[in-house]
């Protein structure tokens, strides 16, 4: 244990505990905080060092090497949750970045506020929603978000970004594109519509609602059911659910030009209809635009099943999507079997999946 400007600095801790897979080597020096002053003092005893830092939330959405990670790992722990109710029909939560996301998602339906109801159920803290732009069943958070709070490491200071500046996209932000890790995200503010109806456009919430014959669902109402969909798939943290050690979806849903939807309905022997798509975007031209298919679909095309396994990585036995650790999984067996799915989709339909798990201790990753 060291201390260095009053920080408590932790050395050879495994990550793997801080992560939803279970995967992954220790962090040769690790930091817990919610302090913006501390997180700094931790940046610049990493740079006193010549190695790199990583500001860890919630691990859910990380794949560590099984060497670990030679470097600082600040984990962003804690964080109050502020509601604010405007005159105009709207309120906002302002959230620190180490507090749970759903617990943000449960205080917005409490409140009757709408616009994040169908990103119930999704592990990990608040900090780690700008960064992928975490997205379910029509919803993303940057539909919501109108202020992220962060440090800017490069300058050493707190900075306020508008959501406009924050470049959001699917899974996408500067956080993790162009400035990747030059943040540390602190607070994020969310706007709520309050009264609003809850958003209604996914398959599975839809059938689920008809399954259980409620025309009308509330806010409430419509979070939980999420929550269901997904412990139906896996993807909710469950501590008996051996399929809920993963990292939720290991592969983003791919975004094609509209004509490739024709060829592979040809693949597949199915209709086009048949084909499971989502508008993502509309050119001048019809050839211009881009439908999202389902990642899920394209990986059954290919012939992998649920619970097909390599090793001790296998597939989840409720949703394909999701890679888990099925006991004692090393990160080299996650990426065995990532790599296997990857290749056989790309055999079998010429669409090439991409993965949607941070990596940290990867020679290419850093």
């Amino acid at each position: 244990m060291l201390y260095s400007e009053g920080v408590t600095i932790l050395e050879n801790v495994s990550l793997a505990q801080y992560t939803t897979l279970g995967v992954g080597g220790p962090a040769r020096w690790f930091v817990e905080t919610g302090d913006e002053e501390e997180i700094l003092s931790a940046v610049r005893f990493a740079r006193a060092r010549g190695v790199p830092c990583f500001i860890l939330g919630g691990g859910s959405n990380l794949l560590v090497s099984d060497q670990g990670f030679n470097g600082v790992v600040v984990r962003v722990a804690g964080g109050a949750l502020d509601w604010a109710q405007a005159g105009d029909g709207t309120a906002s939560i302002t959230a620190g970045a180490g507090a749970e996301w759903d617990a943000v998602v449960r205080l917005a339906v409490e409140k009757n506020g709408a616009g994040v109801e169908c990103l119930a159920g999704i592990p990990g803290s608040v900090g780690g929603t700008p960064v992928q732009n975490v997205g379910a069943y029509g919803q993303e958070v940057s539909h919501s978000i109108v202020r992220v709070r962060a440090l800017d490491l490069a300058a050493a200071k707190a900075v306020d970004l508008v959501a406009a500046e924050c470049g959001f996209g699917y899974r996408r932000s500067l956080f993790n594109t162009t400035e990747r890790r030059r943040y540390a995200i602190t607070r994020v503010e969310y706007k709520l519509a309050i009264g609003a109806k809850p958003l209604l456009e996914y398959r599975d919430v839809k059938n689920y609602f008809a399954e259980h014959g409620v025309a009308q669902p509330t806010l409430a109402q419509t979070a939980d059911a999420v929550r269901e969909i997904r412990a139906r798939k896996g993807m909710l943290l469950v501590a008996d659910d051996a399929d809920s050690r993963s990292a939720g979806s290991f592969f983003k849903n791919p975004v094609v030009r509209v004509e490739e939807v024709r060829r592979l309905a040809a693949i597949a022997g199915c209709r086009v209809a048949d084909v499971p798509q989502f508008p993502a975007g509309w050119g001048f031209e019809p050839e211009d635009c881009v439908v999202k298919l389902s990642a899920a679909w394209l990986i059954e095309l290919a012939g992998f099943q649920k619970g097909f396994a390599m090793g001790r990585a296998g597939l989840s036995t409720k949703h394909v999507l999701a890679i888990v650790n099925r006991g004692g999984a090393t990160a080299a067996e996650i990426v065995a079997l990532r790599d296997a799915v990857i290749e056989g989709v790309w055999a079998r339909t010429a669409v090439r999946l991409e993965q949607e798990p941070v990596l940290l201790g990867f020679a290419a990753a850093g």
